[in-house]
């Protein structure tokens, strides 16, 4: 039995009995709230922000108590294990993330070492730790990485973009090579979630920010492949697989080793049903959805958990809140799902 005291998230990510549908947020840990920003502004840039542990707690728990979620995700970004493995990025305000230098050549991926989280990633380990013993219990931490290929996305394009078309050239182009920096970044990941669950971890989530971008096929071959591996690998905890806009391989993903699967706000919730009956859903509320009125959040709100049902779902948001949306409307959202109750 769980020893932490709102352990609901736990029991719905395993299929179990809850009394009610629990929730979280991506980027809950936000610019949404005021308390956030005060604390970014102490800091000259966002790396040094992650990197230092105590921060780092203090705006993991600050949607606790604002927002009142069932669980904590530890504040931290994706782009930490391509940093691990060699190759430096910045997070320019407001742009987003740059990499200096990007992944160009094949002696560039030759180059790359295997991440070693209990050096290079300590800061993140340290962090989990400490917010564990704030925590003292009370609810589970979730800890993340980034899928391999939105890693791979980012290190062979050197920043965000529309098309990732850079990316996707490596896969025409480049099969080879593209796999050998895939199991790189895979190894990485696999050693980083391991060291999260050690540090305390009660879950942990993937990310695949890009999946939408591949084509069905690359998407088997470059992304769910490696994402299998690591559900493989991770069997001390549970996992979530979140990949945006991948609708076209639902039934793909119900194959994965993990126990929940995320959905973003275009995946049907019935049809999601069908695809993969036999895992947790978790979503996937539409984050726009919560610049309109309350009477509309808690109208679609509630459709939403009729949809899902009272068992096997999480409830969140198709994917992470925008920075201008108000924490109030975000409360009202979270106390609207707490407060639900199935006929």
């Amino acid at each position: 039995m769980s020893t932490i005291k709102n352990d609901l998230v736990l029991r719905a990510a395993q299929g179990l009995e809850v009394e009610r549908t629990p929730i979280w947020l991506m980027r809950q840990a936000g610019r949404i709230l005021p308390e956030y920003r005060a604390l970014r502004e102490k800091f000259p840039d966002f790396k040094t922000y992650i990197k230092t542990p105590e921060a780092v707690v203090e705006a993991t728990l600050q949607p606790i108590k604002a927002l009142g979620v069932d669980a904590a995700i530890i504040f931290s970004d994706i782009l930490v294990i391509p940093e691990a493995m060699g190759l430096n990025y910045e997070m320019i305000e407001k742009k987003g993330p740059f990499f200096p230098k990007k992944i160009q050549t094949n002696a560039d991926i030759d180059n790359l070492s295997i991440a070693n989280p209990d050096e290079s990633l300590l800061y993140v380990t340290q962090a989990i730790s400490l917010t564990k013993k704030e925590l003292n219990n009370s609810l589970p931490l979730i800890g993340f990485a980034g899928a391999p290929w939105t890693i791979f996305a980012y290190m062979t394009e050197g920043s965000g973009s529309k098309t990732f078309s850079t990316a996707r050239k490596w896969l025409y182009c480049n099969p080879e090579y593209s796999h050998k920096l895939l199991d790189k970044i895979t190894t990485s990941t696999i050693l980083y979630l391991k060291s999260q669950i050690r540090a305390g971890a009660d879950l942990v989530q993937i990310f695949d920010s890009w999946a939408g971008i591949l084509p069905p096929s690359h998407y088997s071959e470059f992304s769910l492949k490696y994402i299998a591996k690591i559900c493989d690998a991770i069997t001390e905890v549970p996992i979530t697989v979140f990949a945006k806009d991948a609708y076209f391989a639902r039934a793909e993903m119900a194959k994965l080793n993990c126990q929940v699967i995320g959905l973003d706000w275009c995946m049907d919730i019935a049809e999601s049903r069908t695809l993969i009956p036999n895992k947790t859903l978790q979503g996937n509320f539409d984050p726009c959805n919560l610049y309109a009125s309350k009477e509309v959040i808690k109208k679609e709100t509630e459709k939403m958990l009729e949809s899902f049902g009272k068992s096997k779902h999480i409830a969140n948001l198709g994917h992470g809140l925008y920075p201008d949306i108000e924490a109030d409307k975000v409360k009202y959202f979270v106390d609207v799902v707490k407060n639900y109750q199935f006929n």
